[in-house]
């Protein structure tokens, strides 16, 4: 199976059809009649995509178990055509577009297996996704235009003793997200952090490093102050990301907020904390900047 132990949980909805074209409208009548020798065409056929939806990953094998929290099938009959449409629910790391597949063919063939007794024409076609929502890729916010700039605060890779990694594999996501970006080592020291604030010329100002809990991680308690205004939901983000995958997580202080229209960030220095914090907030922390420009949510 793919890895997705990386991603959050978000609301991931997905629609699909399948159609069902019958001989004559002979077939037609007699399921709206409910004469079907084999029982209600559409009650059994919507029973049968339920348990379709549910056992996808005991079929599929790259299909991840999953909960399940709401489907419906909705039917549609013009002419000789019966369009079946699926939609399923969750609330998880990874979307249902397989799973509503799934199930509308399902549907679509328990009325195949129901209706061959009385016609012998019964074809199933179209089955398609029609639409999906949820993950990331519904929250992309374009970052073209952004300017950005990476600081690492590290007394030891800013002496050469030390190789930076987290700053590199930030300055390549941001690089990745079309943002314009600058790069700089800097020491542990309040002053020079300071100073990269008060002299602040870019959208987004990213610390990385001296967020924990020792004698010369100074980050936090430098950057919070000159801040305008706190984004506490996106310091909460990050801690609640990472603990889930790394308990000494809960030590990190990491800082979010906005100066002069500008935003700022401080997080940690090590590549698993970089990691995590990109996964945990990019790239929908890009909307902010629209709403910073007076657009709304």
């Amino acid at each position: 199976m793919v890895d997705i132990t990386h991603k959050s949980n978000t609301l991931r909805e997905a629609t699909a059809q399948a159609i069902v074209k019958v001989g004559g409208q002979e077939t037609i009548d007699l399921i709206n009649a409910g004469n079907i020798p084999k029982g209600d065409v559409f009650e059994m056929s919507r029973a049968a995509g339920l348990l379709g939806v549910k056992k996808t990953p005991d079929l599929l094998p790259d299909c991840h178990p999953l909960p399940i929290e709401y489907t419906a099938v909705e039917y549609r009959i013009e002419g000789l055509e019966i369009t079946i449409s699926m939609t399923v629910k969750t609330i998880y790391k990874t979307g249902v577009e397989v799973e509503a597949m799934h199930g509308a063919s399902i549907v679509a063939l328990n009325m195949y297996d129901m209706l061959k007794p009385v016609d012998k024409q019964v074809e199933i076609s179209n089955i398609k996704l029609l639409k999906k929502t949820g993950g990331k890729s519904s929250y992309k916010k374009p970052a073209k235009g952004l300017t950005c700039k990476i600081v690492v605060c590290s007394d030891s890779v800013n002496k050469g003793e030390k190789e930076d990694r987290g700053g590199k594999i930030l300055l390549s996501k941001m690089e990745e997200f079309g943002l314009k970006t600058a790069y700089q080592v800097i020491p542990d020291d309040a002053e020079i952090i300071q100073k990269q604030i008060t002299s602040l010329s870019t959208d987004l100002l990213i610390f990385t490093g001296g967020t924990g809990v020792g004698p010369r991680d100074l980050t936090p308690d430098t950057v919070r102050p000159l801040l305008d205004a706190t984004l506490h939901g996106v310091e909460e983000e990050m801690r609640r990301y990472g603990q889930e995958r790394m308990p000494y997580a809960m030590l990190s202080r990491s800082v979010a907020g906005i100066k002069n229209g500008n935003v700022i960030l401080a997080i940690p220095g090590s590549t698993g904390g970089v990691s995590d914090s990109l996964h945990a907030i990019f790239p929908h922390l890009f909307h902010v900047f629209h709403v910073l420009k007076g657009g709304g949510h």
